[in-house]
């Protein structure tokens, strides 16, 4: 059965690229979804709507000369949700969790230290700043 512009096929998610999706048709034809052509908002990562070997319906909106089949999840009605990522990991936890067991004197010595050094590094910028990038005496 040659497929015909408008019609609405099932087909296989076979790869992914960052323009979009091949959908692997009935009778071993091949299409392509293009991003803008998965959802009616704008789609940043397709990664985030389809996944390889994802059964889809998909609307045939093109065939040109050469054979190539342009297709469109948005326009066959295919509402997909957006996968949720997984929980980004905090790196810096640890390093918290190591002033966590640090005594009260001890987290306020570090806390000093850091606030000296940074307004060390203020006073200097300010400084250079001030005085046109010479520091007074250099001349």
């Amino acid at each position: 059965m040659p497929f015909q512009v408008g019609s609405v096929v099932e087909g296989m998610v076979t790869s992914i690229a960052s323009f979009g999706a091949f959908i692997q048709l009935p009778e071993g034809k091949t299409g392509l979804v293009h991003i803008s052509e998965v959802a009616d908002h704008y789609v940043e990562d397709i990664k985030q709507y389809l996944k390889e070997k994802d059964k889809v319906k998909v609307k045939i909106i093109s065939i040109d000369t050469k054979g190539k089949i342009s297709l469109s999840l948005k326009q066959a009605g295919t509402h997909l949700k957006k996968a949720t990522r997984p929980v980004e990991i905090d790196w810096e936890a640890e390093k918290r969790d190591k002033t966590r067991n640090l005594s009260f004197e001890d987290r306020m010595l570090k806390f000093l230290k850091d606030s000296d050094e940074k307004q060390q590094q203020l006073r200097k910028s300010q400084e250079s700043k001030r005085s046109g990038g010479f520091r007074r005496g250099e001349f």
